[in-house]
């Protein structure tokens, strides 16, 4: 496994890091199979758990099943909604949003905490990021970050309050490799990429509809890019992961070949220099008014 310096924080994190919504899936009901998946994960050294208190039953199966070797794994979730009797994005949501999720994982921090995509707005107003900061001086979370996208991602690295960032970075997605990714690389701040391999759109041969692959699979047709078939997969990830300023990126997943074939996808290290050159080149082409997919 490879590992990165997560910013200027003390964290070295695996390139590749798990994204745990599909853990949280319903319809998984072994607990075994998650336990076994999810500590075979970390052994094969994969440190970076990424979550999010939407993501279904995923905070409380990373408690049962890894609160055992906390030290072993990095925590990253997402908080700023969904508390009953508090209004989303207020300073008592995202406090009461913290305190629960230490509770359903079972652990006294969190590494990486974020506010969970919320607009410019919200973060103009202070008290959502005031309650990160609180939590921070008392220990709870180590490191304050922001997941979103595009001019809520500018703000909120324009505050310069935060140690880490989340986006969308992919082939088809690449409007902040040159804008927020570089701004939080030159201010020493962690880059977590969602999305690398695009939602792997090349999977359907017609338009799907009503997924977030649907918008990819539209700007991947509008790219013109070449069918390059089952080699799509490793060299979305290769482009992905070998982005500068980026620290990881996340995959979803809870296929354990899945997780051994992209380790060995990144192996392969960068793209070469005309393979990358093209598909920036058709990015800047048919992309310009392409936003970041929240």
């Amino acid at each position: 496994m490879q590992y990165r310096n997560f910013g200027k924080t003390d964290l070295l994190t695996s390139v590749i890091g798990l994204g745990a919504g599909q853990i949280g899936d319903g319809k998984i009901q072994d607990e075994n199979f998650v336990g076994w998946f999810l500590n075979q994960l970390v052994d094969r050294g994969i440190n970076l758990i990424d979550t999010a208190r939407m993501y279904g039953l995923s905070e409380e199966r990373i408690g049962w099943h890894l609160s055992w070797r906390r030290k072993d794994f990095i925590l990253s979730t997402k908080v700023g909604y969904d508390i009953p009797y508090q209004q989303d994005w207020t300073y008592d949501c995202v406090r009461e949003g913290i305190e629960q999720a230490l509770q359903r994982m079972r652990t006294d921090y969190i590494d990486i905490l974020h506010l969970h995509s919320c607009s410019k707005e919200i973060l103009q107003r202070g008290e959502a990021i005031e309650a990160l900061s609180a939590a921070k001086q008392a220990g709870k979370i180590r490191f304050m970050a922001y997941s979103g996208e595009n001019e809520d991602l500018e703000y909120a690295l324009q505050t310069q309050r935060f140690d880490a960032i989340q986006c969308s970075a992919n082939i088809f997605d690449q409007r902040g490799i040159d804008s927020y990714i570089k701004t939080a690389a030159e201010q020493g701040l962690g880059v977590i990429a969602k999305r690398p391999i695009g939602n792997a759109p090349w999977r359907y041969e017609k338009q799907p509809f009503g997924i977030y692959g649907e918008d990819y699979w539209l700007r991947m047709k509008a790219m013109n890019l070449p069918d390059l078939g089952s080699h799509w997969s490793e060299i979305a990830l290769r482009f992905t992961a070998f982005t500068e300023g980026i620290s990881a990126c996340i995959v979803g997943t809870t296929n354990m070949q899945n997780v051994e074939k992209n380790i060995r996808i990144l192996e392969k290290g960068k793209l070469s220099d005309d393979i990358l050159k093209a598909l920036q080149d058709a990015f800047a082409e048919h992309g310009k008014e392409w936003e970041g997919r929240v």
